[in-house]
């Protein structure tokens, strides 16, 4: 089954993907490993999830966020490197912004990698990282970059 199959399968449709917003590139390539630039949960231009998980954000609209970030993710590779080319997800560098008592971030990423297996299967599979952050550019409450490797 190929990855937009497997998204027509479980529902989902792929948002436009966005364009960056300063002096970058949203998908870099070296040689064969493919560095996405942060991603956030934006769809189609508009902006959801905005504050502190812990906050303006539970637990869970931090799980649908992250969620959002990674299709984010498909998006762009699906635009600018395609799924055909895709070997695999590397790692992923997570990215939160959340009240200093609340500590439930690895729940919260759960819905980028949940999503990242179930759509790309075994190529899904990765590493992470993440990191608690004072503030997200337009007070997103989380973020994501990843790195794939291709052919």
């Amino acid at each position: 089954m190929t990855v937009l199959e497997n998204l027509a399968k479980h529902n989902l449709k792929l948002p436009i993907a966005s364009t960056p917003g300063g002096s970058y590139v949203s998908v870099n390539i070296r040689e064969n490993i493919a560095y996405l630039a942060i991603q956030f949960p934006i769809v189609n231009n508009k902006y959801f999830y905005k504050g502190r998980l812990g906050k303006e954000l539970s637990t869970e609209e931090g799980y649908k966020a992250m969620e959002l970030c990674a299709m984010n993710v498909l998006a762009q590779i699906n635009e600018k490197i395609g799924f055909d080319r895709l070997i695999g997800l590397n790692h992923l560098d997570v990215y939160y912004q959340g009240t200093s008592n609340w500590d439930e971030a690895p729940k919260v990423v759960d819905g980028a990698s949940d999503l990242f297996l179930k759509i790309l299967e075994e190529k899904g599979k990765h590493s992470r990282s993440i990191f608690g952050v004072q503030h997200l550019p337009s007070n997103f409450g989380v973020g994501l970059t990843a790195s794939f490797t291709i052919k």
